[in-house]
């Protein structure tokens, strides 16, 4: 049965939290193990819905996977299969990252167009034309991505836009290939590198990892690592938005500051002390915040996956903020529930202006994706009244421990079976 979340609003968070392997870097490593035959272990995995469904996929694909706490350990046969069917990879859309390690080691991939978030259009364009380039022929037939290569060979290949998920794919597909690959205009975003650092554990020989510019050797072949996942920035944030929402304080751990360096100005403007620290932050807000104004951009700019939380950190600022999406084209839709809550919002094309008020009110919302499913929370924490949030199976996707983190810092959270009565 669904469930869905009741929170409480009026209560301060206090306290500290340490944040997982990044949901964004985990699912890719996982994917990357397809590239060496034996066992591969990532250490450090989120406690989320979405690895267990990446297990699933390579267990398809021929891999044993065995999952031990935050422990996973990959074994890829000498001969993976080629095809990643709908059954496995309909529920994210990260599944869609085994299609360059298929393509490199099995010169076949049939991998079933992902499902996932629905937050705006996310096609394959960028991978497909990189993948070309490489030696690859690759089109969309009967709901698959269908990609072969009879040898790939590397190529100079710029991307129309930073493309994360591009990016992995082809950086993926091209350590195996022969001669060199320069992949231009490339994602910089901390989990590229974390990718990049296992790849090169692996003996892959890439250079210029977090630079907009990938320059990548290909191998004959690759050896099976251990690698440590970095720690969640966004879930790392989430926590720090949610105590200056709240006028809290509460320290984060487990994460590099340096990769939410905009993030956290972004608080400090609202009002709040901030302090970075070795292995987190600690964020402090005595007063109601103020009004801020937010753009999203790839790395290092405002990450897109934040934005639903800085809405709700401006619904309950002092004055007025505007909010840019330039990422995702349908992630405003988010906006309609925030309105529901009372929020004093509206959209135009890719903006969003919010005018702060004291106190948000309770009401039943929806979640749509993992983030908008947080910052509908994070909204019920400071409205008056009992919120219900339904289709959490979203934010269980992305979020580990999710209610008994809040219910640690002092939120008035609880899980409930969902009324049937009330789903969409």
């Amino acid at each position: 049965m669904s469930e869905r979340f009741l929170v409480t609003g009026g209560n301060r968070l206090v306290g500290e939290v340490s944040v997982g392997g990044a949901k964004n870097s985990v699912l890719k490593l996982m994917a990357a193990a397809l590239l060496a035959e034996g066992t591969t272990t990532v250490t450090n995995c989120p406690d989320i819905l979405d690895v267990p469904l990446m297990a699933d996929v390579l267990r398809g694909l021929g891999c044993e996977v065995d999952l031990d706490d935050s422990i996973v350990r990959i074994t890829t046969p000498a001969e993976p299969k080629h095809h990643a069917d709908f059954a496995a990879v309909r529920q994210f859309r990260a599944s869609v990252c085994v299609l360059g390690p298929l393509v490199a080691r099995c010169r076949r991939a049939v991998v079933a167009l992902p499902g996932g978030d629905a937050i705006g259009s996310r096609p394959l364009d960028m991978h497909q034309s990189g993948l070309r380039l490489l030696g690859a022929h690759s089109t969309i037939e009967h709901g698959c991505v269908v990609a072969q290569a009879d040898d790939l060979h590397g190529a100079n290949i710029r991307l129309a836009f930073p493309s994360v998920g591009a990016t992995e794919n082809i950086l993926m597909a091209a350590v195996l290939a022969k001669g060199e690959t320069v992949i231009d205009n490339a994602a910089r975003e901390p989990e590229i590198v974390d990718l990049c650092n296992m790849l090169i554990q692996m003996g892959a020989k890439i250079r210029g990892a977090g630079t907009s510019t990938l320059t990548i050797q290909g191998v004959p072949k690759l050896e099976p690592t251990t690698h440590r996942v970095i720690g969640d920035r966004i879930v790392a944030a989430t926590w720090g938005i949610a105590a200056s929402m709240t006028r809290g304080d509460v320290r984060v751990r487990g994460v590099n500051p340096k990769h939410l360096s905009l993030v956290l100005d972004k608080l400090r403007v609202a009002g709040a002390e901030v302090t970075a620290e070795a292995d987190g932050f600690r964020v402090v807000q005595e007063a109601r915040p103020t009004a801020v104004n937010f753009a999203t951009l790839p790395y290092p700019g405002f990450p897109t996956d934040l934005q639903p939380m800085a809405i709700g950190l401006a619904a309950v600022a002092e004055g007025t903020s505007m909010i840019t999406e330039n990422v995702f084209e349908a992630r405003f839709r988010f906006v309609e529930e925030m309105i529901r809550l009372g929020a004093d919002a509206r959209t135009d094309g890719h903006h969003a202006v919010i005018r702060g008020i004291a106190q948000l009110s309770s009401a039943p919302v929806w979640s749509s994706d993992i983030r908008a499913g947080a910052g509908l929370v994070l909204a019920g924490l400071v409205a008056d009244g009992v919120t219900e949030v339904h289709d959490v199976f979203h934010i269980d996707r992305g979020y580990p421990r999710f209610v008994e983190i809040l219910q640690e810092l002092g939120g008035r959270i609880e899980r409930v079976d969902a009324d049937p009565a009330s789903q969409r």
